[in-house]
């Protein structure tokens, strides 16, 4: 699996660069008005791709966020590979969060599958069904399977996997991101109850978002 540098993510260099290198520019041509700009864009890029580190809980059975946001769904619904009903956790990412996505448990990547759609506001209900979207499935513990999707949302038209299958990855190890506000949903497996609730805000490898039971 290809893992990105640690403080920024390899995804956003070019942006940034180029975001520097056009600041440069209007500050030599003496163009103040445009160089402030620049360096504003220069520093929210730089900020939009940061890549933190995180710590795990030491709860071995919990699962831990996919995802930096806000939780916008606690509810069952059809799993997109299985066709179960299982519980599903959505957190939505804008685009002051940290979009590096990092596994929610231990476990075997089994399936990827890239699934090309549209560009819907990602919190709207459609946007799981509609919107561009990368399908996880990860093989975790006694063979309990664990469905990650990557939505890309109405500003984001980008979703990166690092992840390739059959790689074995830990918790709270980083998978992929979404460039520019997106969201993440998180079907689990019977006998795990959700500890977050609507409107909370979550840390991706280190909030827990639901214990086994």
């Amino acid at each position: 699996m290809l893992k990105p540098s640690v403080g920024v993510a390899l995804e956003g260099l070019p942006y940034i660069i180029i975001a520097a290198f056009t600041t440069l520019v209007f500050a030599i041509i003496d163009c103040w008005p445009m160089a402030v700009i620049g360096l504003v864009a220069t520093a929210f890029i730089g900020h939009f791709f940061r890549d933190p580190e995180r710590v795990a809980p030491e709860d071995a059975e919990a699962v831990c966020s996919p995802a930096d946001g806000k939780v916008i769904k606690v509810t069952r619904e059809t799993d997109p590979v299985s066709g179960e009903e299982r519980q599903m956790i959505a957190v939505f990412m804008n685009v002051f969060n940290v979009h590096v996505n990092r596994m929610p448990v231990s476990g075997k990547i089994e399936l990827l599958r890239y699934i090309p759609g549209k560009f819907f506001n990602a919190s709207f209900d459609k946007a799981s069904k509609d919107n561009e979207r990368n399908v996880v499935v990860i093989t975790g513990k006694g063979n309990q399977r664990f469905t990650v999707v990557q939505i890309a949302g109405l500003i984001a038209r980008r979703i990166v996997c690092w992840a390739e299958p059959a790689d074995k990855l830990k918790r709270g190890e980083r998978f992929g991101l979404i460039k520019f506000g997106s969201r993440v949903d998180l079907y689990m497996p019977d006998g795990y109850v959700p500890t977050v609730s609507v409107g909370q805000k979550v840390v991706a490898g280190e909030t827990v978002l639901a214990d086994k039971r």
